[in-house]
């Protein structure tokens, strides 16, 4: 298809039953260098707490990894949280990824914690932990970050005089800044500051078209974008043949579901133990509607989905997030379902 959408990757680094968190990273360094060499334009990874199944917890430190494992391929955050944050914390991060890997890396700043109420508490050792203030502060933080990772800094007022403050002493080039949401509210913001933005479909499913429309309609041009700029996020599971890929998605699917009905997590299950799992007919309904908005088949068929994916939004960039399970057996250290996923959408 020539007029195909560029395709890039979102990565939780998910951790299955049979892996260490080395296992898991490992996997995810080998999944980034696919990536990379099947022309992928960027390769994010998220930030989650204190999850069985989830080793994205700190997103510096694991694009720093990806960015010295890979050489052409953006790599950037989906998202740091920014109320868990300092933003000078962040701002001197991404300031030194920037330094370090030039023109390469983005920056996507969600507002969510990402983690239970106690985890928030603790990120911050018990400072106020992610309160309902750090939330409704998220613009303020989002303008600092922006700021102090420009060349010239920021102004400081401090007992009457003024600091200038740097994330980093003599920056030539920042990262990309994206907006994250998966509501109206971050929809808004990035209009209101002429920012780019990602709706997060992956996770949602429901009122994309709404957030995108928004974000479009009340777009406010800036010195660093004239256009509204965005794309969406996909969960994709592909295989040789639409039954394998169905198959693949099982672990996931059913991690999902007890995320979204209040159950309890663990490592992510093989695709074997996950076809053993009996559910109720509800359960099996919610299933179903997931994987329904889920890019989920053989080569062709998946390949044609995300184009219609981006057609009915009006994107020219897909975000997949690789979800395909692993089958009993598989070298703990590898992920070969979801490299398979990225191979076979490339084409």
């Amino acid at each position: 298809m020539s007029d195909f959408p560029t395709l890039s990757v979102l990565d939780l680094v998910p951790v299955r039953h049979d892996q260490s968190t080395g296992d898991a990273l490992a996997a995810t360094l080998a999944l980034a260098r696919v990536a990379d060499e099947q022309g992928y334009r960027r390769y994010w990874v998220a930030e989650h707490h204190n999850m069985p199944a989830v080793a994205a917890t700190n997103p510096p430190v694991l694009i720093a990894m990806i960015a010295g494992a890979t050489r052409h391929v953006r790599v950037g955050s989906g998202g740091v949280m920014l109320p868990n944050h300092a933003p000078l914390v962040v701002a001197e991060q991404f300031a030194l990824l920037e330094a370090a890997f030039p023109g390469r890396i983005d920056l996507g700043i969600g507002r969510a914690p990402g983690t239970d109420p106690v985890t928030g508490w603790a990120l911050r050792h018990g400072a106020g932990g992610v309160t309902d203030e750090a939330v409704s502060r998220f613009p303020e933080y989002v303008e600092n970050v922006l700021a102090m990772m420009d060349a010239d800094g920021v102004g400081l007022a401090v007992q009457g005089r003024t600091h200038v403050l740097r994330a980093t002493p003599v920056a030539t080039s920042v990262p990309q800044i994206w907006l994250l949401g998966s509501s109206d509210y971050s929809a808004r913001l990035a209009a209101e500051k002429g920012m780019p933005y990602v709706f997060a479909h992956h996770f949602s499913g429901s009122g994309t078209a709404e957030a995108l429309e928004l974000y479009r309609a009340t777009f406010r041009p800036s010195p660093e974008l004239a256009e509204p700029r965005t794309f969406l996020t996909v969960n994709a599971s592909v295989a040789a043949d639409a039954d394998e890929a169905r198959r693949r998605s099982l672990p996931q699917l059913l991690m999902m579901l007890a995320l979204r009905t209040g159950q309890p997590l663990g490592p992510q299950l093989s695709v074997e133990e996950a076809e053993k799992v009996e559910l109720a007919e509800p359960q099996r309904d919610l299933v179903e509607k997931m994987a329904g908005r889920w890019v989920v088949g053989g080569a062709e068929e998946a390949r044609a989905q995300v184009a219609v994916l981006a057609a009915t939004y009006g994107v020219d960039e897909v975000m997949v997030n690789p979800v395909a399970g692993a089958s009993v057996g598989t070298e703990p250290a590898n992920s070969p379902a979801r490299e398979e996923t990225l191979r076979l959408l490339a084409g």
